[in-house]
């Protein structure tokens, strides 16, 4: 009886979370399939290790800077969906203009900080042929930045209104953009000069920057259809919905700079021991991504889910989204973690033909397979507690695992004992079994906080997004 329960209590929130979750899914997978495309193509040139360790160094050094801004835009998820859940478009409509100034802010620190990562580059031992490709590599992606948040922002807003399928279509399609790119920019076709790994940057670039377009086309088109109101929305910034996506975004902003920063750091640590395991690195890398990709959707339709329903004040559907997206995330990256153990063959092999590569990248999907779980557990959990509106205590969680734990450990097994790269990876890994386990047991503890809520009634003016009284 309690096992029928349970099914009935999953089952009727898994048909709209997937609705919304799958083409969030497929954005992310479209998503890192351009960084995949990225490699496979800079991989196909003569000397494949230097070129696909020069891509590592400039993809992961790109990221860990833009992912903050980046970061900073999820405060967007609680705000819009908060605000559609309460039936205020509105005031979706004026988070999403202060996003936009909020990009216009960040971008130009966040390229002046990846520009100095080109000194750090230089100070770290690597070896003269990568060095002499990531750093062009760099310079190009840097000129991405504020189509890269800018998109951030529409996405968030369109999702937050349930809106999941033009970022679906904008991501797919920036892949073929981006595929006719390297194509045309690596090798030389179509009258363009061979421009080798630092044409595959230009690339990237142009197509982060048709994503945001097609973005705003469509934001535009929904408002001239709907009649929401977008385009009579105030254009002045508000200083108090500023200070509340800043509040929402910062920890969150951390939280995936912490992320993205401790495999910089593991990068770079790697690049030290040749260019061989650092493109096994990458190679390996690329996968685990591409795996954490769906929780990655799915963390994203939980966090829009939980925040509408504690938008509509109620308190059942909230929890009952979180637990729905905590068992696909997690049923997926079980499943994964199989895959990468039985069969790490045919999988290194799509990216690479070279011989060298394919064992010492076997080893690391090894170590990858035991932490798949965990992750997904992480990232579904994260995305359940932002929609609840507490982006703290992942930023907790992954500062101290990932940072004084996993890392340490992970050094120590790479250098100390002699275990090389899959030392670095065994840190890590033991670092996500202890973020996933704790970011349950946060989640479960915040779930039951629902059922005690005080739901203040609110003036007509007053949503969620800005009432003082209403606190999750």
């Amino acid at each position: 009886m309690l096992k029928r329960l349970f099914l009935h209590y999953i089952a009727e929130e898994t048909r709209p979370m997937l609705r919304l979750a799958i083409p969030l899914v497929l954005a992310e997978l479209g998503w890192m399939t351009m960084a995949i495309v990225d490699t496979m193509m800079v991989g196909r040139q003569a000397h494949s290790a230097e070129a696909i360790g020069a891509v590592s160094l400039g993809s992961i050094l790109f990221a860990s800077a833009a992912i903050f801004g980046t970061g900073l835009m999820l405060g967007l998820d609680t705000l819009v969906s908060h605000s559609y859940g309460s039936g205020d478009i509105e005031d979706c409509h004026r988070s999403m203009v202060n996003g936009l100034y909020l990009c216009l802010a960040i971008s130009p620190v966040l390229m002046g900080i990846i520009y100095l990562f080109e000194r750090v580059l230089r100070h770290l031992n690597i070896p003269e042929p990568v060095l002499a490709q990531a750093i062009p590599y760099l310079r190009t992606l840097n000129w991405g930045t504020f189509p890269l948040l800018a998109f951030f922002v529409f996405r968030r807003y369109l999702q937050g209104m349930n809106l999941a399928k033009p970022v679906m279509f904008a991501l797919i399609s920036a892949n073929l953009v981006n595929l006719l790119g390297n194509w045309a920019l690596i090798y030389g076709h179509l009258g363009f000069p061979a421009m080798g790994t630092v044409g595959s940057g230009w690339s990237t670039c142009f197509s982060r920057t048709y994503m945001m377009l097609v973005l705003l086309a469509y934001s535009l088109y929904y408002d001239h259809r709907n009649k929401t109101g977008l385009r009579n929305a105030a254009r002045l910034p508000n200083s108090l919905r500023f200070r509340k996506l800043v509040r929402l975004g910062l920890p969150a902003a951390t939280q995936f700079g912490l992320e993205v920063g401790v495999f910089a750091v593991a990068t770079a640590l790697i690049a030290r021991l040749g260019a061989v395991p650092l493109a096994s690195h990458q190679v390996a890398l690329n996968t685990v991504s591409f795996t954490y990709m769906v929780p990655l959707g799915i963390s994203a339709a939980a966090a829009v889910r939980v925040g509408q329903g504690l938008g509509r004040r109620d308190a059942d559907a909230a929890s009952r989204a979180g637990w729905t997206a905590m068992l696909l995330g997690t049923g997926f990256m079980g499943c994964m973690a199989l895959l990468l153990f039985l069969i790490p063959g045919p999988i290194v092999r799509i990216y690479t033909s070279d011989r060298a590569l394919i064992p010492p990248t076997i080893t690391l999907l090894f170590v990858a397979a035991f932490f798949q779980l965990f992750d997904g557990m992480q990232t579904v959990a994260t995305g359940a507690l932002r929609g609840a509106g507490d982006t703290r205590t992942p930023m907790f969680c992954h500062l101290f695992f990932y940072w004084l734990v996993g890392l340490p450990l992970g050094a120590y097994l790479c250098f100390r004992l002699g275990w090389g790269a899959p030392g670095l990876w065994t840190g890590l890994s033991v670092a996500l079994i202890l973020i996933g386990s704790a970011l349950l047991y946060f989640w479960r503890r915040k779930e039951r906080s629902f059922a005690t809520m005080h739901f203040q009634p609110t003036p007509e003016n007053l949503t969620p997004a800005n009432d003082p009284t209403f606190s999750v």
